[in-house]
Protein backbone atom coordinates (compact mmCIF):
# COMPACT_ATOMS: atom_id res chain seq x y z
CA UNK A 1 0.00 0.00 0.00
CA UNK A 2 3.30 2.34 -0.61
CA UNK A 3 2.84 5.36 2.39
CA UNK A 4 -0.58 4.64 2.78
CA UNK A 5 -0.05 4.73 6.77
CA UNK A 6 -3.60 5.64 7.75
CA UNK A 7 -4.83 2.74 5.26
CA UNK A 8 -2.27 0.27 7.15
CA UNK A 9 -3.20 1.25 10.40
CA UNK A 10 -6.92 0.38 9.42
CA UNK A 11 -6.52 -3.01 8.07
CA UNK A 12 -4.14 -4.06 11.01
CA UNK A 13 -7.03 -2.86 13.42
CA UNK A 14 -9.87 -4.51 11.72
CA UNK A 15 -7.46 -7.85 11.06
CA UNK A 16 -6.78 -8.27 14.39
CA UNK A 17 -3.06 -6.89 14.44
CA UNK A 18 -3.55 -4.04 16.33
CA UNK A 19 -0.46 -2.75 18.26
CA UNK A 20 -0.22 0.87 18.45
CA UNK A 21 -1.74 3.72 17.15
CA UNK A 22 -0.95 6.29 14.71
CA UNK A 23 1.43 9.07 15.48
CA UNK A 24 0.89 12.79 14.20
CA UNK A 25 3.50 15.58 13.82
CA UNK A 26 2.04 19.18 13.04
CA UNK A 27 3.44 22.56 11.58
CA UNK A 28 2.11 23.68 14.63
CA UNK A 29 4.95 21.58 16.62
CA UNK A 30 2.40 19.51 18.36
CA UNK A 31 2.89 15.63 18.35
CA UNK A 32 -0.61 13.94 18.72
CA UNK A 33 -2.22 10.32 18.22
CA UNK A 34 -5.16 9.13 16.29
CA UNK A 35 -6.34 6.37 18.02
CA UNK A 36 -7.36 3.57 15.73
CA UNK A 37 -9.94 1.76 18.19
CA UNK A 38 -12.21 5.51 17.71
CA UNK A 39 -12.30 5.26 14.17
CA UNK A 40 -14.29 2.02 14.70
CA UNK A 41 -17.01 3.77 17.11
CA UNK A 42 -20.69 2.85 16.60
CA UNK A 43 -23.35 5.69 16.99
CA UNK A 44 -23.53 5.85 20.76
CA UNK A 45 -19.72 6.67 20.85
CA UNK A 46 -19.71 9.60 18.41
CA UNK A 47 -19.65 13.18 19.11
CA UNK A 48 -23.04 14.70 19.53
CA UNK A 49 -21.92 16.82 16.02
CA UNK A 50 -21.51 13.39 14.26
CA UNK A 51 -24.73 12.15 15.71
CA UNK A 52 -26.92 15.05 14.41
CA UNK A 53 -25.04 14.75 11.06
CA UNK A 54 -26.40 11.43 10.85
CA UNK A 55 -29.92 11.96 11.72
CA UNK A 56 -29.98 15.29 8.94
CA UNK A 57 -28.81 12.74 6.40
CA UNK A 58 -31.51 12.29 3.50
CA UNK A 59 -31.87 10.44 0.04
CA UNK A 60 -28.74 9.10 -1.76
CA UNK A 61 -25.39 9.98 0.53
CA UNK A 62 -21.62 10.06 -0.11
CA UNK A 63 -20.01 9.98 2.41
CA UNK A 64 -16.45 11.65 1.55
CA UNK A 65 -13.11 10.27 3.27
CA UNK A 66 -15.05 7.35 4.76
CA UNK A 67 -12.57 5.75 6.80
CA UNK A 68 -13.22 3.06 8.51
CA UNK A 69 -16.59 3.51 7.24
CA UNK A 70 -18.13 3.84 10.88
CA UNK A 71 -20.80 6.17 9.29
CA UNK A 72 -21.54 4.69 6.52
CA UNK A 73 -22.29 1.79 8.03
CA UNK A 74 -24.36 3.00 10.78
CA UNK A 75 -26.26 4.95 7.61
CA UNK A 76 -26.50 1.38 5.98
CA UNK A 77 -27.92 -0.15 8.90
CA UNK A 78 -30.72 2.83 8.93
CA UNK A 79 -31.79 1.69 5.43
CA UNK A 80 -30.26 4.52 3.98
CA UNK A 81 -28.33 4.41 0.44
CA UNK A 82 -24.74 5.30 0.56
CA UNK A 83 -21.56 5.39 -0.97
CA UNK A 84 -18.25 5.29 0.80
CA UNK A 85 -15.25 6.98 -0.97
CA UNK A 86 -11.84 7.38 0.29
CA UNK A 87 -8.82 7.70 -1.51
CA UNK A 88 -7.35 5.33 1.00
CA UNK A 89 -6.51 2.00 -0.41
CA UNK A 90 -6.88 0.12 3.28
CA UNK A 91 -9.51 2.54 4.26
CA UNK A 92 -11.99 1.66 1.15
CA UNK A 93 -10.26 -2.04 2.14
CA UNK A 94 -11.52 -1.84 5.44
CA UNK A 95 -14.98 -0.62 4.98
CA UNK A 96 -15.69 -3.85 2.28
CA UNK A 97 -14.56 -5.95 4.69
CA UNK A 98 -17.14 -4.11 7.43
CA UNK A 99 -19.95 -4.71 5.26
CA UNK A 100 -20.24 -1.64 3.50
CA UNK A 101 -21.99 -2.39 0.21
CA UNK A 102 -21.01 0.71 -2.04
CA UNK A 103 -17.30 1.60 -1.31
CA UNK A 104 -15.42 3.53 -4.18
CA UNK A 105 -11.55 3.86 -3.88
CA UNK A 106 -11.13 7.82 -5.66
CA UNK A 107 -9.51 10.51 -5.25
CA UNK A 108 -12.94 13.38 -5.06
CA UNK A 109 -11.38 15.18 -7.90
CA UNK A 110 -11.74 12.38 -10.04
CA UNK A 111 -15.02 10.73 -9.02
CA UNK A 112 -17.92 12.31 -11.03
CA UNK A 113 -20.97 11.36 -13.24
CA UNK A 114 -23.91 10.77 -9.92
CA UNK A 115 -25.39 13.46 -8.16
CA UNK A 116 -26.56 12.76 -4.66
CA UNK A 117 -29.22 14.22 -1.91
CA UNK A 118 -26.78 14.37 0.50
CA UNK A 119 -22.45 14.88 0.81
CA UNK A 120 -21.02 14.03 4.54
CA UNK A 121 -17.65 15.53 5.29
CA UNK A 122 -17.00 14.63 8.96
CA UNK A 123 -14.14 14.34 11.24
CA UNK A 124 -13.00 17.87 9.58
CA UNK A 125 -13.62 16.05 6.12
CA UNK A 126 -13.38 19.98 4.68
CA UNK A 127 -9.87 19.46 5.49
CA UNK A 128 -9.25 17.66 2.45
CA UNK A 129 -9.55 20.86 0.37
CA UNK A 130 -5.81 21.34 1.81
CA UNK A 131 -5.59 24.99 1.86
CA UNK A 132 -8.08 28.50 1.40
CA UNK A 133 -6.74 28.84 -1.99
CA UNK A 134 -7.98 25.46 -3.31
CA UNK A 135 -11.45 25.35 -1.14
CA UNK A 136 -13.16 27.15 -3.92
CA UNK A 137 -12.52 24.12 -5.78
CA UNK A 138 -13.69 21.53 -3.59
CA UNK A 139 -16.87 22.84 -2.67
CA UNK A 140 -17.29 23.74 -6.81
CA UNK A 141 -16.35 19.94 -7.45
CA UNK A 142 -18.67 19.27 -4.55
CA UNK A 143 -21.98 21.43 -6.21
CA UNK A 144 -21.59 19.50 -9.11
CA UNK A 145 -22.27 16.18 -7.43
CA UNK A 146 -25.32 17.40 -5.45
CA UNK A 147 -29.00 17.24 -6.30
CA UNK A 148 -30.92 20.56 -6.58
CA UNK A 149 -32.37 19.98 -3.39
CA UNK A 150 -29.33 18.30 -1.75
CA UNK A 151 -27.16 19.36 1.57
CA UNK A 152 -23.02 19.20 2.18
CA UNK A 153 -23.23 18.55 5.71
CA UNK A 154 -19.77 19.05 7.51
CA UNK A 155 -18.18 19.63 11.08
CA UNK A 156 -14.86 21.74 11.11
CA UNK A 157 -12.96 23.53 14.29
CA UNK A 158 -11.61 27.17 14.48
CA UNK A 159 -8.19 26.31 16.00
CA UNK A 160 -7.81 29.83 16.45
CA UNK A 161 -7.31 28.59 20.22
CA UNK A 162 -4.11 26.85 19.10
CA UNK A 163 -2.47 30.52 19.40
CA UNK A 164 -1.47 32.44 21.96
CA UNK A 165 -3.85 34.93 23.53
CA UNK A 166 -2.98 38.41 23.81
CA UNK A 167 -4.16 40.86 27.02
CA UNK A 168 -6.60 42.09 24.78
CA UNK A 169 -8.53 38.87 24.83
CA UNK A 170 -7.11 38.39 21.10
CA UNK A 171 -4.69 35.85 19.69
CA UNK A 172 -1.54 36.43 18.84
CA UNK A 173 -1.08 34.17 15.07
CA UNK A 174 2.51 34.69 13.22
CA UNK A 175 2.60 36.04 9.67
CA UNK A 176 3.27 33.72 7.58
CA UNK A 177 0.96 34.95 4.51
CA UNK A 178 -1.21 32.32 4.85
CA UNK A 179 -4.32 31.12 6.52
CA UNK A 180 -4.12 30.01 10.45
CA UNK A 181 -6.38 26.98 9.81
CA UNK A 182 -3.50 25.28 7.00
CA UNK A 183 -1.82 22.42 8.96
CA UNK A 184 0.86 20.36 7.31
CA UNK A 185 1.10 16.62 8.84
CA UNK A 186 2.90 13.80 8.42
CA UNK A 187 1.87 10.31 10.17
CA UNK A 188 3.89 7.69 11.69
CA UNK A 189 3.05 3.88 11.85
CA UNK A 190 4.90 1.26 13.41
CA UNK A 191 8.32 3.08 12.32
CA UNK A 192 6.98 4.08 8.90
CA UNK A 193 6.36 7.41 8.11
CA UNK A 194 3.62 9.09 5.35
CA UNK A 195 4.59 11.59 2.83
CA UNK A 196 4.07 15.64 4.21
CA UNK A 197 0.48 16.25 3.44
CA UNK A 198 -1.84 19.51 4.30
CA UNK A 199 -5.33 19.77 5.99
CA UNK A 200 -7.40 22.65 6.29
CA UNK A 201 -9.09 23.74 10.01
CA UNK A 202 -11.93 26.03 8.70
CA UNK A 203 -13.40 28.76 11.16
CA UNK A 204 -17.09 29.08 10.28
CA UNK A 205 -17.32 32.84 9.58
CA UNK A 206 -14.67 32.17 6.25
CA UNK A 207 -16.84 29.27 5.15
CA UNK A 208 -19.65 31.04 5.68
CA UNK A 209 -17.83 33.82 3.15
CA UNK A 210 -16.62 31.34 0.58
CA UNK A 211 -20.36 29.65 0.54
CA UNK A 212 -21.77 33.38 -0.36
CA UNK A 213 -19.22 33.52 -3.22
CA UNK A 214 -20.17 30.40 -4.47
CA UNK A 215 -23.65 31.05 -4.55
CA UNK A 216 -24.43 28.35 -1.68
CA UNK A 217 -26.09 29.25 1.39
CA UNK A 218 -24.49 28.14 4.53
CA UNK A 219 -26.27 27.15 7.82
CA UNK A 220 -24.47 27.40 11.12
CA UNK A 221 -26.67 24.00 12.62
CA UNK A 222 -24.72 23.63 16.21
CA UNK A 223 -22.16 24.53 18.07
CA UNK A 224 -19.50 22.10 19.69
CA UNK A 225 -18.30 22.33 22.76
CA UNK A 226 -14.39 23.10 22.03
CA UNK A 227 -14.77 25.68 18.91
CA UNK A 228 -16.05 23.13 16.31
CA UNK A 229 -19.41 23.51 14.72
CA UNK A 230 -21.51 21.68 12.01
CA UNK A 231 -22.71 23.39 9.04
CA UNK A 232 -25.10 22.75 6.33
CA UNK A 233 -24.84 24.32 2.61
CA UNK A 234 -27.32 24.35 0.04
CA UNK A 235 -28.43 26.08 -3.02
CA UNK A 236 -29.64 29.18 -2.59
Amino acid sequence: MGRDIFGMALVDFQNGNYSEDIITHSSLGDEDSILIAYLFRDYKAMPSLEQKALDLCKGNILDVGCGAGSHSLYLQQMGMEVTALDKSEGATVTAKSRGIKNVVHSDIYDYSGTKFDTILLLMNGIGLAERMDELYRFLNHLKELLNPEGQILLDSSDIIYMFEEDVDGGFWVPDTGNYYGEVEFTMEYKGLKSDPFNWLYLDFKRLEKVAEELNLSCELVCEGPHFDYLARLSYQ
